[in-house]
């Protein structure tokens, strides 16, 4: 079959059909989880990592051989910031490739009817026109501290869109700008900024301290996304778009880190000054993403900055002792 063949209606998917999400205990994928359920769907499962190895090819196919889901979403990944990115890339690259491959190759033996895969904004150009639009993948060099991991998530774009082409499936990719929520990653050492800052500023504040001391400049530019409203963008996808396009998620519009680390000092009540250690690096210097293909799907953020990270600093403080260091 080839892509000429194919010929798909997006339309809404059957809440009793089997539904597999891959890494469904992570930011994006517990988010996916929670908007399924209150969705009406019935049959939603998952495994975690210790139940299954998604590095495992044997297991992966042996897993969706059971199981036999009609949808999967893959929102399983290994994830870092600027330190983890830059000191690991080897790992970032490898495990991602392994995680996206086995997964896609096992759906599609298993006749998969629909799959959605979730990459990152990173995938673009460090320097590509801002707002960044779709068609800008491929065309300029990547962000050097987190190029192993743009390269793994554009290697399950291209994954994607062979399938449609070879096989004549309706597949479909999403690329989020930066996520935040619950059970987001708040490790010292492994998380991205905003949950970096939010456990920064909230230890601060519990031990006293007067002064806070942040990477870089705090002058770039960043969009960011609540999960769940990540989650409602999946569900909808699915039941609205079909086509060989990533398509952006985001909500149009960005801030600096300076910026957000004031809003993040604000929620958790801290009072003392911050500083800004220009020797540690910037990264992009701004990532904004064009969600026009979105929104004409008919599709928008509905979660406020400033409403999302009071939530989430609410969900952290109830899970502090949970998270990984």
């Amino acid at each position: 079959m080839s892509s000429d063949t194919l010929s798909y209606t997006p339309a809404s998917l059957d809440r009793d059909a089997p539904f597999y999400v891959a890494g469904h205990r992570g930011l994006v994928g517990s988010a996916i989880w929670r908007r399924l359920q209150a969705g009406g769907f019935t049959n939603v499962f998952g495994a975690t990592s210790s139940e299954l190895d998604l590095k495992d090819r044997d297991a992966v196919f042996a897993y969706l051989g059971e199981t036999k889901p009609r949808y999967l979403v893959l929102a399983a990944a290994k994830v870092g910031g600027i330190l983890a990115n830059s000191t690991y890339p080897v790992d970032f690259l490898s495990d991602n490739v392994r995680i996206q491959t086995n997964v896609l190759d096992a759906a599609l033996a298993n006749d998969v009817e629909r799959v959605m895969f979730l990459g990152s904004s990173c995938i673009y150009p460090k320097h590509a026109e801002q707002p960044i639009r779709e068609d800008s993948l491929l065309t300029g060099h990547l962000e050097p501290t987190n190029d192993a991991y743009a390269i793994a998530k554009i290697t399950g774009i291209l994954h994607v869109q062979a399938v449609r082409r070879q096989y004549g499936l309706p597949w479909i990719s999403a690329m989020p700008t930066n996520l935040y929520g619950p059970n987001d990653n708040f490790s010292k050492n492994g998380s991205h900024v905003l949950p970096a800052l939010i456990r920064r500023y909230d230890e601060a504040t519990s031990s006293g301290a007067e002064l806070v001391t942040n990477w870089g400049s705090g002058m770039p530019r960043r969009e960011f996304l609540h999960s769940d409203d990540m989650a409602d963008a999946v569900l909808h996808l699915l039941e609205n778009y079909d086509g060989p396009d990533q398509v952006n998620v985001g909500t149009g519009a960005d801030i600096t880190i300076r910026e957000i680390a004031a809003v993040i000092a604000d929620a958790v009540g801290f009072t003392g000054e911050t500083a800004w250690d220009t020797s540690k690096p910037d990264g992009t210097p701004q990532k904004l993403l064009d969600v026009s293909k979105l929104a004409e799907t008919g599709w928008s953020a509905r979660i406020g900055l400033s409403e999302g990270i009071d939530r989430t600093v609410a969900w952290y403080r109830d899970h502090k002792d949970e998270v990984r260091e």
